[in-house]
Formats: C-alpha cells, structure tokens, sequence
C-alpha cells in the first residue's frame, strides 16, 4: 500500500489515504526522510544559485576595478542582495543590498585577517 498523504491530515473522503500519525512509526520515519531529502536538495539548489551569483558578480566587478580588496565583495554583496529581493518592492531591495554587503564585508575582513589575530581568544 501506497502512503502519498500530507504530514497534518488526511483528506476526507478520498479512499487509500491515511493521516500520517495513524500510519506505523516505520512508515513515519520513511515519509519523513523523503520529505527531508527532497527540502534539503532544493535548499542545497537555492545555496548554489545564490553562491554562483554571487561569486560572478564579485569577479565581474573585480576584473572592471582592476583590484582585489574588500569593496568587490561589498558591491558584489549589495547587487545579489538587491536582486534577490527584488519582488519585494524598493524597500526590500534597500534591505537586501545593505544586509548582503555588510555580511560580506564582515566575512571579507575575517578572512583577510592575518593568522595571528583570528587565534586570540575573545574572552
């Protein structure tokens, strides 16, 4: 038997169907991981689209500056930030060019630290 139901109910009145919390801890488990895989797989695309993206734009704008500093990635940020919200109207591009710029920016400088000063304890 077939258990193709939505993890909160079944839907009434359609035959073959069971909610899922009848159904054994077996069945439960197997439901639950396919649901797993296929949200992590589609999760693990948006990561890569957006990493792409934002990778591209940074070396684009590296190669037209002719310098590798911590501003490629401030802009590159801020334009992946800005069109990835784009739907959601001038203040959500506003946002989303300021969030993306300033957690490049932070990434950038911790990474572009010498070696000595990222080992030191903070407390």
């Amino acid at each position: 038997m077939r258990y193709d139901t939505p993890l909160t109910s079944s839907i009434p009145g359609v035959p073959g169907q069971t909610p899922i919390a009848d159904l054994p801890i077996r069945q439960q488990l197997k439901h639950g991981l396919k649901d797993m895989v296929k949200s992590s797989y589609s999760s693990a695309k948006n990561f890569g689209m957006i990493g792409a993206f934002f990778a591209g734009t940074e070396c684009c704008i590296e190669g037209l500056r002719a310098k590798n500093d911590i501003w490629n990635g401030v802009i590159g940020g801020c334009f992946t930030g800005g069109v990835l919200a784009r739907n959601g109207g001038p203040q959500a591009v506003g946002l989303g060019c300021v969030g993306f710029a300033a957690f490049s920016a932070a990434i950038d400088s911790y990474m572009r630290m010498e070696e000595d000063e990222r080992r030191k304890n903070v407390i």
